[in-house]
């Protein structure tokens, strides 16, 4: 009895753990540059004495999912997309340096590129800061460049570059903020050979209709656990009434 609540109780839970996962997914299939949160379920022998015989299952968290999302065209000036390997260096909550593939940029009341999510646009020096311009454009390369405000296109000047990074996937962790950050903290090195694609912006690689199968299926493990438990109670109800009836 206690072995069956035992597996039942801690799947249950594990369940649930599961579900916030592909939740979280779900809510994130159309924010562009999202990376999908990878879990898998595995058992485990509970140690210490007394409990040889118990086996749990823990869900555990995988890192992120690194296949590239759909390019999407949208004709701002603004939208970027990086073409392949590659993520756009910003500045986190903590002032300290991360990475996405989000290229929803805008510049701010402070004159400073950031993404749609308030996140500072990193040049090779820091934060990127323009001057307020009729026209702003971005290069393959990462170059910024911007026509002064009140003056013609032949005035059109780089005032900066955003920082594009490489390194392997294996170093990069995501944060609960969903930026990536390197495994050891360090920052990584810019990478000239990152490309960008302008007027683009890349779509979330959550693949929906799988993520929906698998929280169906989710779903219909968490009842069987619950089943299991009702099971344990009834079995144990049956055997106090026997044990009064001798």
């Amino acid at each position: 009895m206690d072995r069956m609540l035992w597996v039942a109780t801690g799947g249950a839970d594990q369940m649930l753990q599961a579900q916030t996962v592909v939740t979280h997914n779900l809510a994130n299939a159309t924010t562009p540059g999202f990376r999908a949160d990878l879990h898998a379920f595995s058992s485990y022998l509970i140690q210490g004495p007394g409990f040889p015989t118990r086996v749990s299952v823990v869900d555990e968290q995988l890192g992120f999912d690194p296949r590239y999302g759909a390019l999407q065209e949208t004709g701002s000036p603004l939208d970027l997309a990086i073409r392949g390997d590659g993520w756009f260096a910003v500045q986190a909550a903590d002032g300290t340096e991360a990475y996405t593939r989000a290229g929803s940029l805008r510049v701010n009341a402070d004159g400073l590129l950031e993404t749609a999510a308030g996140r500072l646009v990193l040049g090779d020096g820091g934060p990127l800061s323009l001057p307020p311009a009729t026209t702003v454009e971005v290069g393959a390369d990462g170059t910024v460049s911007v026509v002064p405000l009140g003056l013609g296109p032949e005035t059109m000047a780089a005032v900066g570059r955003i920082k594009l990074v490489n390194p392997p996937v294996t170093e990069l962790v995501k944060g609960a903020d969903g930026l990536m950050r390197l495994r050891d903290g360090s920052n990584a090195a810019a990478d000239a050979a990152v490309r960008i694609v302008g007027g683009t912006l890349e779509s979330s690689n959550v693949r929906a209709a799988d993520a929906l199968v698998e929280m169906i299926q989710i779903s219909r493990q968490y009842e069987l656990q619950v089943r299991l438990m009702e099971t344990a109670r009834d079995n144990d109800q049956t055997a106090q009434q026997l044990l009064r009836a001798a």
